[in-house]
């Protein structure tokens, strides 16, 4: 089991960083893929037509979101955690993903960095 932290800027206020984080419609949007989420706790979300799926453990609107990843059977819970601060007029997104299992850990990271943080970044500050 590994950690991984990340830390990326985004020309977009909090409130439209979080949107994009948890409403489905914008979510497909800069994915391209059907997804289940909103910004509950308790939400069983699905992400990439169900390659990514969890559930929302914690939500501060517009500031934090906790969840916890599915991997099947794992000791341990994979616990992601995205929090977000204002830096100016742009929004500072750390990301935490705890306890990610070593053989998808490479995967992982491109997923974040590419696929995830990376497209949701291009969307947003495309538009």
């Amino acid at each position: 089991m590994k950690d991984y932290n990340y830390k990326l800027e985004i020309s977009a206020n909090q409130e439209e960083v979080f949107n994009a984080l948890t409403n489905s419609f914008q979510i497909e949007l800069w994915t391209g893929q059907p997804a289940t989420m909103d910004d509950q706790v308790g939400t069983v979300f699905s992400l990439w037509d169900g390659d990514i799926s969890g559930c929302n453990i914690q939500v501060v609107k517009d500031y934090k979101l906790v969840q916890e990843w599915f991997f099947g059977e794992t000791e341990h819970d994979s616990i992601v955690t995205i929090t977000l601060k204002k830096v100016g007029k742009n929004t500072s997104l750390e990301l935490t993903h705890t306890n990610i299992p070593d053989e998808a850990y490479d995967e992982i990271i491109e997923g974040w960095t590419e696929y995830y943080l990376g497209s949701m970044k291009s969307f947003l500050e495309f538009y």
